[in-house]
């Protein structure tokens, strides 16, 4: 799917002190076949690789539906709700010449897989991430067979792998201009977009339903070759009838709550895996040691719990809402503490999280680094949620906000520091 989709603290990073390499995100991550890594030949543990022994075994069948092949069966399948759907209509897939603004790819998703649908297309695209591996890709075909079975693919890589996606194997959300053609134009404008980036540079060739209180930004707008475009203040829209036949899709909407929390988790999700490559090569490397790449452990921790504490995200300009039930679906999934409060908890006023820390941190690829990754992560945040690193740009993080989200964390979080404790 190629698309645009403290003493604890000091210790914890001295910990990892003989694993520093540079600056994080300054390269990629070639040595794909590392033994560390062996990401092409490996077996995986994603959701796919466990599908796929279900289907194989018998254990489990996927009904073909007759307008949209697999699809459905497999989002049940997988757990991923319709209401994720968001419909990006610049022509950057393997199908690109069926993708249109009359014709968009839907894409639908939970916090570990992603799911790509064409009308008409010949395949479903999925990415999904092992908590080790890190992301892949696989396809299958949309022709009924008793037993599908999916195909890892790594044609996806051009474009899937680069300083787009933290330097490995990733998904990520691209915002370009777009003719009323659907024909991208990356010379005038190509970024690959998350919660700290402007509003205005966001979501170029995608479909955005919902209400945004004037919020300028780049979807639902058609460029000329010419020039790229001025992101402008854009006419709310509930659902996408009109653009297109939506009844042809598993639903009418292209969810702005949905593509926002989508652009937050890819990029930590890439920045987590970057971490663990490097550290599994490097404790590799030492026996003997292979050579340095540049990449510095404790650069990609800060960047990582600044992006996790959402210290750099874009302000939101006024209430946004969604309208496909997404973002309250997304909030009563929890987990919550004994006083009801959850890091999915939506605020969408001000800032995306009513509690400014990602809920990725409960998930596979968190929980699957390498331990002294996630100590060093562990001992920055509590440097910063405790007040002892009193640098300005965590003022916005209110004596409030770091009671809570350590009160949270403390009843939701398995595997917490036992340093990591609300202060009263």
């Amino acid at each position: 799917m190629r698309g645009s989709l403290c003493l604890v603290g000091a210790l914890g990073l001295s910990i990892l002190a003989g694993v520093a390499y540079g600056q994080l995100g300054d390269s990629s991550f070639e040595q794909l076949a590392h033994p560390a890594i062996q990401y092409s030949t490996r077996p995986t543990h994603d959701a796919v690789a466990g599908l796929s022994s279900r289907i194989q075994n018998g254990s489990l069948q996927l009904a073909f539906d007759e307008r949209h092949g697999y699809l459905p069966a497999l989002l049940k399948a997988m757990d991923i709700p319709i209401d994720s759907q968001i419909a990006v209509f610049s022509k950057t897939s393997t199908q690109l010449a069926m993708i249109s603004p009359q014709n968009p790819r839907a894409i639908y998703f939970n916090d570990s897989t992603a799911v790509s649908w064409l009308r008409g297309g010949f395949v479903l695209e999925i990415a999904t991430q092992d908590p080790v591996q890190g992301t892949m890709f696989y396809e299958l075909d949309q022709r009924r067979s008793e037993k599908p079975s999916f195909r890892r693919t790594l044609a996806c890589l051009r474009c899937h792998h680069s300083l787009y996606t933290n330097g490995v194997p990733g998904m990520l959300v691209r915002s370009m201009p777009t003719g009323a053609d659907g024909a991208a134009m990356p010379w005038t404008r190509n970024l690959a977009t998350d919660h700290r980036s402007p509003f205005a540079e966001r979501w170029g060739g995608w479909y955005v339903t919902g209400r945004t209180s004037g919020l300028p930004h780049l979807g639902n707008t058609f460029s000329t070759r010419a020039a790229a475009p001025t992101a402008e203040p854009q006419p709310d829209l509930e659902t996408l009838s009109g653009r297109f036949d939506t009844a042809a899709y598993l639903s009418p909407y292209s969810d702005i709550v949905a593509l926002m929390v989508l652009e937050h988790q890819l990029h930590i999700t890439n920045l987590l895996t970057r971490l663990g490559w490097e550290m599994r090569a490097a404790a590799y490397d030492r026996q003997p040691a292979k050579g340095a790449r540049h990449f510095s452990v404790e650069t990609a921790v800060a960047e990582i719990v600044d992006y996790l504490l959402f210290i750099d995200e874009a302000p939101l300009p006024g209430k946004i809402a969604g309208t496909s039930g997404f973002a309250e679906r997304f909030t009563a999934e929890g987990p919550f503490d004994g006083e009801r409060r959850s890091l999915r908890q939506l605020d969408l006023e001000r800032r995306l999280l009513k509690y400014p820390c990602s809920y990725m941190i409960y998930s596979p690829v968190f929980d699957g680094l390498p331990a002294q990754a996630r100590e060093a992560i562990y001992a920055r945040m509590w440097q910063v949620l405790s007040g002892r690193d009193g640098e300005q740009k965590y003022a916005r993080l209110s004596e409030s906000d770091r009671l809570a989200i350590v009160q949270i964390l403390h009843a939701t979080k398995k595997g917490l520091p036992a340093y990591f404790a609300p202060w009263w």
